[in-house]
């Protein structure tokens, strides 16, 4: 396949940085939606956490059981009254964690970064790796198409 019969021969328009924008301002906005991509990883491992302290929680009950069938009440009941469903912070199950996480960082984060890209490049995301992968390809090769 030559590059002008390439399907797709170069990135969607919505890669495409808009005329008049700089390097310094694709480098920019690359550098913060790396720190997107870094926040949204964050968020995944607070989703990670709750879901495991959660299933620990629910274990506990088990354990409760069977402590109190083994004929340990006393401990069963410490167990149960110290430490099963417990906060994690004062006043806070973690789905009370994530949730002030979303309003108070996460939400405001991610507005932030779109009304900054919608400003400087029309909304335009990952011009960055967009450029990165047209310099980056062996043009012509079938497993270096631009596109889909």
């Amino acid at each position: 396949m030559s590059p002008t019969s390439e399907r797709g021969a170069g990135p969607v328009d919505g890669h495409v940085r808009p005329h008049g924008v700089s390097d310094a301002t694709v480098e920019a906005l690359g550098t913060l939606s790396e720190a997107l991509e870094t926040v949204e990883q964050a968020r995944g491992h607070l989703y990670a956490f709750h879901r495991l302290t959660g299933g620990a929680d629910l274990t506990l009950g088990r354990a409760v059981e069977q402590l109190r069938a083994a004929g340990h009440g006393e401990q069963a009941d410490l167990v149960e009254r110290e430490i099963v469903g417990r906060n994690v912070l004062p006043g806070c199950w973690t789905f009370q964690v994530i949730e002030a996480y979303n309003a108070t960082y996460y939400t405001p984060f991610t507005e932030v970064e779109h009304q900054v890209r919608q400003e400087l490049v029309d909304g335009r995301s990952h011009l960055h790796e967009a450029e990165m992968k047209e310099a980056r390809r062996t043009h012509g090769h079938p497993d270096h198409t631009a596109r889909p």
